[in-house]
């Protein structure tokens, strides 16, 4: 796994982009509010340089693939404590954790893997008082699926 400088816009796009992929897809709805969010800008990339750090990160995790029964390549904790002890800036933290849950709440359905990516952020990065209802709507949140 390459490394990036701790708290570079690449470091935490980075972790944006397992949020996206953590359900096993990039959907259209996921890039749309990623765009929406303004994403990109808020971690201090353009649109290709996000794109760059994506296909770096799949290329990356296909290199060292840790493959399920049902073919679906898993991040080994380490590697997922190791790419979050990239990010140590209290408020880079909770830029990127309000911008993962909006990458995984794009598509009304939270997936375990998705849970699994967001508890680790919380974890390690010690954020568990941000836990509160993060919409109002009737889907599900990725706050409520951590309960």
């Amino acid at each position: 796994m390459r490394h990036y400088p701790r708290n570079s816009p690449e470091a935490a796009a980075r972790i944006l982009s397992l949020a996206a992929l953590a359900d096993g897809s990039l959907s259209m709805v996921e890039l749309q509010a990623l765009e929406e969010a303004n994403a990109y800008a808020q971690l201090g990339l353009h649109r290709l340089q996000m794109q760059e750090v994506m296909r770096a990160l799949c290329h990356d995790l296909l290199n060292q693939a840790e493959l399920s029964e049902a073919g679906v390549c898993r991040v080994a904790p380490a590697t997922m404590a190791a790419l979050m002890a990239e990010v140590d800036d209290p408020q880079l933290r909770l830029t990127l954790l309000q911008l993962c849950v909006t990458v995984i709440e794009a598509d009304q359905h939270i997936d375990a893997g998705e849970s699994l990516l967001l508890l680790s952020a919380l974890e390690q990065w010690g954020l568990h008082h941000v836990l509160a209802p993060h919409s109002s709507g009737a889907a599900p949140t990725a706050w409520a699926a951590l309960h």
